[in-house]
């Protein structure tokens, strides 16, 4: 999910125009358009969207395996927090903006374990190699523009044996949704963070380096048609 937020709305569409009144001349730059939507609009589509009943329920699902200190990339709005299990020792989440701050605010004095926020962006982590015992990622990988840089990173910070787990909508299993996913893939990531509909992504994470140990395909009917399929699972680096 759902939702990393490496926002790259419509410049492309964003019309820059000059209104006339009398002899003042008012221009509307794409920046002021793009910096609007993705403080005021974009967040709250986000939470809304990802806040879903179904959406909700497969959280606790992909979190299950979570011990140790955890590195959650595409933190969001904080989600994630309320789900982990008593297993966590020390949650580090980054992201490369910032969203909904004052709901974020009570998620993290809520959360059970203690949270460290960094802002940075998953394709350059600034944490030491072998770090962390697990990775985790919900709906994220989806918006990053240098994906296999962002892998790369996941694995690098991983210990020897330690676990990513993801949950992440992509291509569908349909080929007839597939050729739709395909279709509009560039208008998703328009109007939705950059958020792409038609990334294989059991491939990107193999072909990262790391071992897929399990894998789920499954649609998530609170998603729209071209966003429910679903994969959930863990994979791990020697």
């Amino acid at each position: 999910m759902l939702p990393w937020t490496n926002v790259c709305w419509p410049c492309r569409f964003a019309m820059i125009g000059t209104i006339r009144r009398g002899s003042e001349q008012r221009r509307w730059s794409r920046g002021s358009i793009v910096g609007l939507y993705s403080r005021f609009i974009l967040p709250r589509i986000l939470e809304f969207g990802m806040s879903r009943p179904g959406v909700m329920r497969e959280r606790p699902r992909v979190l299950a395996d979570a011990h140790g200190e955890v590195l959650e990339i595409g933190f969001g709005t904080g989600l994630n927090l309320a789900c982990y299990p008593p297993a966590v020792d020390r949650l580090v989440v980054v992201d490369p903006v910032e969203m909904l701050k004052k709901r974020v605010a009570k998620r993290l004095a809520a959360a059970p374990m203690p949270v460290v926020v960094e802002k940075a962006d998953g394709a350059a982590l600034p944490f030491d190699a072998r770090r962390f015992d697990c990775v985790v990622s919900t709906w994220t990988l989806c918006t990053i523009p240098k994906i296999d840089d962002a892998l790369a990173e996941i694995r690098r910070v991983l210990k020897p044996g330690g676990r990513f787990l993801f949950l992440e909508h992509g291509l569908s299993e349909n080929p007839r949704m597939a050729r739709w996913q395909n279709r509009v893939d560039w208008l998703q990531t328009v109007f939705i963070g950059g958020c792409h509909v038609n990334r294989r992504i059991d491939r990107l994470v193999a072909d990262s380096g790391m071992s897929i140990e399990r894998l789920e395909r499954f649609e998530i009917s609170d998603m729209p048609r071209h966003m429910a399929a679903h994969y959930l699972g863990v994979a791990t680096v020697a």
